[in-house]
């Protein structure tokens, strides 16, 4: 079968995987497949495969034991047990189990088959262990908590160690807890809470330069907002201007007037076209005009003026780098040095208020319509941690969100979305008006960011404790080995590689300085000020060609071209369940 054959489908196909894709998590449930059925399809076509000599390659995760070690091993009883875990995702990708690459699943199932947790008969296949994680996590991310359910031979009172000694620092196992036989952790969790670390510099406005900058001021003038814009502005109203003074100024002041004027508009590179390139230009022209007459009485001479031309634009270039690099990195150090006083927290507290409660959030999210029921979501708490903490000579903030459940890159969009409103000096209430029927391009915030703080079974823990005479699934007995495991492991990461990487910042600036109406719903012209605004998603098909034909970049192009990582968008989400 072709690839063409093997991806038409008919309207009904189609429709039942939207209707699938659409599904909550109880309709979900109720359409499950016959898993046990299909796992003997594959050991069947496994053993044939065995019996006409093929190859059977196995996962990287698996375990092989012959057939002698697996008959002389001792039976012992296996129970369902709740596994609280931590991890740092850098260097897998993932939590989810891959066949070929490394996950934080699959070095635990090779762990718990090392330790004696899991029998030889069953090393090779976690199914056979009916394992079940609580909460995904994508390539990269981190968690301070989470948990997996399986069956578990847990006899031996040093279990736990035994795992850990077969684990990477990485990864830690807090607990195993024996459940109920038919406990599943991702149908028995409550909510889940989340965390997102993120530098203050985040919330400092646009430089008065940029694009965005420019339209900023621009807009809440046209819309007679400009006192509201000012006064929600006021604390940093100006910033930019004694960076300028204080910091910039004085170094453009060392350089050649020529020089500082090629450095200024470089540092706004989208604004016009490099001058580099325009003198170059002037000086292939002049090179060309000296050069015609009599080709063989000139040949020699052009060559030396072209040898001594590359030596001179050699030499050119490299003053112009030299000092484009002393500016960008007095603007990085002033950014760093930046500390977010307790009026713009206030504002940023009142915009993260507008996620709490049940909200249609199919904006923050991707292959979901306005009518889609599943992207009703249910946000318990949104806060900022209003003691921030310096690292290296940075101040980050700590934002923490409680949910019931997270779509895909849901949490990385809320971020992002609030940050941009703050730092533009708009309404919080625009949050309200992205729950709208009109499609915006919400951009996500940077991964690096983003951990999971741990799941939450207040339902089953009550009937734990109640009923079961089971203990409860709680992270808080294990919460100072958290702490540290935290700060070693997850925080330590997450300020290295910002500080190698400068995430942030070039995420902002991308966003700053695209210069298309695209993201111009976080100014005081509102969602029409993104002209023009993407059609409502159930607009006909005549009307989202005529839209459009006026939008030279489309929202997916406009994404791509701000956002600093270019992650999958499979179903392997960041934020799970």
């Amino acid at each position: 079968m072709d690839n063409n054959e093997r991806r038409t489908e008919g309207p009904g196909e189609a429709g039942e995987k939207r209707k699938k894709r659409n599904m909550g998590r109880a309709e979900w449930s109720r359409h499950m497949v016959d898993k046990r059925a299909r796992n003997e399809e594959q050991n069947e076509a496994k053993r044939r495969k065995i019996e006409n000599g093929e190859e059977v390659t196995g996962p990287i995760y698996a375990t092989h034991f012959s057939p002698e070690d697996i008959e002389n091993e001792q039976r012992r009883p296996k129970k369902k047990v709740a596994v609280l875990i931590g991890y740092a995702g850098t260097g897998y990708h993932g939590m989810q189990l891959s066949d070929k690459e490394k996950t934080i699943e699959g070095d635990l199932f090779t762990a718990f088959v090392a330790a004696g947790a899991i029998s030889k008969a069953n090393a090779a296949d976690p199914k056979k262990s009916s394992l079940v994680r609580c909460a995904r996590t994508d390539k990269g991310v981190h968690a301070a908590g989470n948990v997996v359910s399986l069956k578990l031979i847990v006899e031996d009172p040093d279990i736990i160690k035994k795992i850990n000694e077969k684990l990477c620092p990485q990864i830690r196992v807090w607990d195993i807890q024996v459940t109920n036989k038919g406990f599943s952790c991702y149908q028995m969790c409550d909510s889940r809470v989340y965390e997102y670390l993120i530098p203050s510099y985040c919330f400092l406005p646009p430089h008065p330069s940029t694009y965005l900058g420019r339209k900023i001021a621009e807009l809440a003038e046209k819309e007679g907002d400009l006192d509201a814009y000012k006064a929600r502005q006021e604390e940093v109203a100006t910033y930019w201007e004694d960076v300028d003074n204080e910091r910039i100024k004085p170094i453009l002041d060392t350089f050649p007037e020529d020089l500082r004027k090629i450095v200024e508009k470089a540092l706004y590179f989208d604004e016009e076209k490099a001058p580099e390139d325009e003198d170059a230009g002037q000086k292939e022209e002049s090179q060309h005009t000296s050069s015609e007459g009599n080709p063989a009485d000139s040949e020699q001479t052009a060559q030396d003026q072209s040898t001594e031309a590359s030596a001179e634009e050699e030499a050119r270039r490299r003053r112009i780098y030299e000092a484009v690099k002393k500016v960008k990195t007095a603007y990085t150090e002033a950014k760093r040095a930046y500390r977010i006083p307790a009026a713009r927290l206030d504002r940023l507290q009142a915009t993260l208020d507008k996620y709490v409660g049940t909200n249609n959030f199919y904006n923050y999210t991707i292959q979901k319509t306005y009518g889609d029921p599943s992207a009703k979501r249910f946000i318990k708490s949104f806060n900022v941690d209003r003691t921030p903490i310096i690292i290296n000579g940075t101040e980050w903030l700590s934002l923490k969100v409680h949910g019931q459940s997270f779509m895909m890159h849901q949490i990385r969009k809320m971020v992002a979305m609030a940050t941009m409103l703050v730092r533009a000096g708009c309404d919080p209430q625009r949050i309200v008006d992205s729950y709208g029927p009109t499609k915006i391009a919400i951009p996500k915030a940077p991964g690096l960011g983003l951990l999971l703080e741990r799941p939450i079974f207040d339902g089953y823990n009550k009937k734990a404790t109640t009923t079961l005479g089971k203990d409860p699934i709680d992270f808080s007995k294990y919460q100072k080995e958290i702490d540290e495991f935290k700060q070693r492991e997850i925080y330590d990461r997450i300020f290295r590689e910002e500080e190698q990487a400068n995430a942030f910042s070039v995420f902002f600036n991308h966003i700053d300085h695209f210069s298309q109406e695209t993201f111009l719903y976080i100014t005081s012209g509102g969602m029409a000020a993104s002209n023009p605004p993407m059609p409502p998603t159930d607009a006909t098909e005549s009307e989202q060609k005529e839209t459009s034909k006026h939008n030279p970049k489309s929202q997916r192009e406009a994404l791509a071209a701000v956002e600093s990582e270019s992650d999958g968008e499979g179903a392997n989400g960041e934020e799970g369940g």
